[in-house]
């Protein structure tokens, strides 16, 4: 079975012909993505690429293009954590959907972009287990309400929004459209067009 993760494109050289795997290419025009579920894995490779494209060049700005359902909390703090930390620019562009922790990763970027029919979905970090003695209980829901708080802050130091409001919207699961992102400060932009700016 054809696998899209895997899809190659051809160069030709005085060598002969070469498969290229598309994310070289991209990564050589500073472009990475972050498709599908944040975890450990992914992030890590984002964050070798982040850490090589600044070698590479510490000023030039890097595409972020993101299409994720969200993840891991603590995965995705540490490449938000990158993000802010190379010294190059982090252009992000949401193309699909950017929920949760992709949400944050997305609203992180110092230019953020969305397609028209683009989205993004902010809320309350969930609780991943369940059961143990009331003293565990106690402790998963403190740390809980500590992350919420982290998360927030993050969110609205990047919208402009204060603590209560981000906190009022992801008390629920919260749905933006690209113009609605916009108008509260999650995105900067509508863009039509992928060309280079």
């Amino acid at each position: 079975m054809y696998n899209l993760n895997e899809a190659r494109i051809i160069r030709e050289s005085s060598y002969g012909y070469h498969l290229i795997p598309i994310q070289d290419e991209m990564l050589s025009h500073r472009e990475v993505e972050l498709v599908g579920e944040v975890d450990a894995n992914t992030v890590n490779t984002l964050i070798r690429q982040l850490r090589y494209l600044q070698c590479e060049d510490p000023e030039a700005p890097i595409t972020l293009y993101i299409n994720s359902p969200g993840g891991s909390v603590d995965s995705g703090m540490a490449l938000y954590d990158v993000m802010q930390a190379v010294s190059c620019p982090v252009r992000t562009v949401c193309v699909g959907l950017a929920a949760s922790m992709a949400a944050l990763l997305f609203v992180s970027g110092t230019e953020r972009d969305m397609l028209p029919h683009s989205r993004l979905m902010i809320h309350d970090p969930l609780i991943v287990q369940t059961g143990g003695s009331a003293l565990k209980l106690k402790a998963v829901s403190d740390d809980l309400m500590e992350t919420r708080q982290i998360i927030a802050r993050v969110i609205a130091e990047h919208c402009g929004k204060s603590m209560e409001e981000i906190l009022a919207k992801t008390a629920n699961d919260c749905y933006f459209r690209a113009e609605e992102a916009v108008k509260f400060g999650l995105a900067d932009h509508i863009i039509t067009s992928l060309a280079d700016k």
